[in-house]
């Protein structure tokens, strides 16, 4: 993980993502899945470039049960975007690197 890059664990996540007065991007994420390990570049310099404006973290699906069951977490990566609490946006996969920026961006207004 980056610098930039958060930990959302079921324990933080009410905290740090649901109460966070800033949007949120939570990458669902394994250390075993390849497009997971391919995506983590991006959403490293994507919580560099929206640092302090937006948080932007990973939650390992597999040390966090409960937060994935929630959220009916089925295939990953996914990528929830939330803000006020609530889910904005939802990308499941590898979304093209301008179409997340855009997505994020939209997180500060």
């Amino acid at each position: 993980m980056g610098q930039h890059t958060l930990e959302f664990t079921d324990d933080n996540f009410q905290q740090e993502v649901l109460d966070s007065s800033t949007g949120v991007l939570v990458d669902f994420w394994a250390p075993w899945c390849g497009p997971c390990r391919q995506i983590a570049p991006l959403i490293d310099k994507l919580a560099e470039q929206f640092s302090g404006s937006v948080k932007i973290g990973k939650l390992n699906i597999d040390d966090n049960p409960t937060i994935t069951a929630k959220y009916g977490i089925q295939s990953i990566p996914t990528l929830l975007l939330i803000k006020n609490g609530e889910v904005s946006e939802t990308f499941r996969g590898m979304p093209p690197q301008a179409k997340l920026e855009e997505a994020v961006t939209s997180l500060t207004a």
